[in-house]
């Protein structure tokens, strides 16, 4: 098999489809996962995994419609899959271990083949224990031909090298590593002061594409020209805020999927795998970073500068590390959530779920849902075409990012308030300390045994995990 040029690409923006690129029918090719000795910035070396010899993996485009023939490869040493995150597929093609495939033994070889979809930003990686940690992940644009052009179209994925010693400790929940969100954020006030997290992993280098500002790649752009900015959050564990020094953000889609409405931010919020899809217009010559927002000392290394011509050696117009007083995104602003009652609007549900995430405390080892753990969780049976919603309500004092597979659900409610505007989502992050969240989807997907759990890899593997089962 051979990789299509159209397929893989090192750069991270987006250039027209050449018309032989847009014909082909299917794009092919080989994804080998493999030990990775990674430098993103001096005195940082870490042995980790990678996928095509890159951290993050390469960038994967198709056109909607297009066929993908991945053959993955497992030279890391241990078992491995490929999960495809966001999309619509087979569920034998789903990436998860013991549930929709055996794993790949190391050595061993696996055909994923399906068509990509729905449209949009979305992105893949392993499933298997803490190989997602370790870099195997990587970002899969699927163009949709109704989109607004744009003047240019950047893929950013904001990543982390974690502390390895750091994680074992945080599965036990004994880790020491502090909480490192932005003054403001939701994650530092819902926290009292004598909390013990315990659940905590601790990062020693903050990356964007690969590498620690001041090596990240600029971005060059022209004054006139609107820009699209493809934003995941691929960190295992930590939410991320993002903002552009000097300018205002339009965010158009989230988790690939289009708003019903665009809103206006300061600054994304953007938890464990999410995606937001932001744009900005380029009014005047000037040097800028995006960057992410953190209390962390070392904040500064997750940054890129976007610059106009001539500017590519001024300094570059940063941010304050804090939230007071930004207008952040939130799902309440995106759905209107103030304007309405408290009730969804009624429609029929022939399966309804329930769920109380809880567990976490000091030195505990699981995190539950309805007092359990996977595999003992409560699952969500269905039939073909059922209207299923799920609720949650979170008493820990910790978001969760929980996620569904092989489905786009809308977020209806949350914390007792409809949304005017239900959300399409796949990751959700379900506010703590008594927080509630209501998703709605049609069970329309293929048949099979869907996964559904919290995207706080350290949470999930400590069980905070279900499934949703088709009869």
């Amino acid at each position: 098999m051979r990789a299509s040029a159209s397929a893989l690409m090192s750069a991270r923006v987006l250039a027209p489809f050449s018309a032989d690129a847009a014909e082909q029918e299917t794009i092919d090719f080989t994804l080998t996962a493999a030990p990775f000795t990674f430098r993103p910035f001096p005195g940082i070396v870490y042995n980790g995994l990678a996928y095509n010899g890159d951290i993050p993996g390469p960038l994967i485009r198709v056109r909607h419609g297009q066929r993908l023939r991945a053959r993955f490869l497992n030279r890391t040493g241990s078992l491995s899959t490929v999960h495809w995150h966001g999309m619509i597929l087979p569920n034998s093609m789903d990436g998860v271990p013991y549930v929709t495939q055996e794993p790949v033994p190391n050595g061993g070889e696996y055909l994923y083949e399906f068509v990509p979809g729905p449209p949009g930003s979305r992105w893949y990686h392993s499933h298997v224990g803490e190989q997602l940690f370790q870099g195997l992940f990587g970002m899969i644009v699927i163009d949709d031909p109704r989109d607004e052009p744009a003047d240019l179209d950047v893929a950013l994925v904001f990543h982390d090298v974690p502390k390895t010693s750091t994680i074992a400790a945080a599965m036990y929940g004994i880790s020491t590593a502090p909480m490192v969100d932005p003054p403001g954020s939701p994650e530092l006030l819902a926290m009292s002061p004598d909390d013990k997290m315990g659940d905590e992993a601790a990062y020693v280098a903050h990356c964007v594409n690969g590498a620690c500002y001041p090596r990240t790649r600029p971005i060059a752009v022209r004054v006139g020209q609107k820009i699209r900015l493809r934003i995941l959050n691929a960190n295992p564990t930590q939410t991320r805020y993002i903002r552009l020094g000097g300018h205002t953000l339009r965010v158009t889609h989230s988790d690939g999927n289009s708003l019903p409405k665009p809103v206006d931010v300061e600054a994304l919020r953007v938890g464990v795998a999410e995606r937001y899809d932001a744009w900005f217009e380029v009014t005047k010559p000037g040097a800028w970073l995006l960057q992410g927002l953190s209390a962390d000392p070392m904040a500064f290394e997750q940054a890129v500068v976007i610059h106009t011509p001539g500017m590519e050696h001024a300094s570059p117009l940063g941010s304050p590390s804090t939230l007071e007083g930004v207008r952040f995104f939130t799902y309440e602003l995106a759905g209107a959530a103030d304007t309405v009652g408290t009730e969804p609007a009624a429609m029929r549900i022939d399966v309804r779920a329930a769920y109380v995430l809880g567990g976490g405390a000091w030195g505990s080892s699981h995190w539950t849902m309805n007092g359990k753990t996977w595999p003992h969780t409560q699952k969500i049976i269905v039939r073909r075409g059922d209207h299923v919603e799920v609720h949650f309500k979170n008493k820990t004092d910790m978001h969760h990012p929980m996620h569904l597979h092989g489905h786009v659900f809308e977020l209806v409610a949350m914390n007792g308030r409809a949304l005017r505007y239900p959300l399409p989502k796949d990751v959700t992050l379900v506010d703590p300390n008594g927080g509630t969240m209501t998703w709605r989807f049609a069970a329309t997907s293929p048949s099979g045994r869907w996964v559904l759990h919290c995207h706080n890899d350290v949470h999930m593997m400590d069980g905070m995990m279900t499934e949703v089962r088709y009869r």
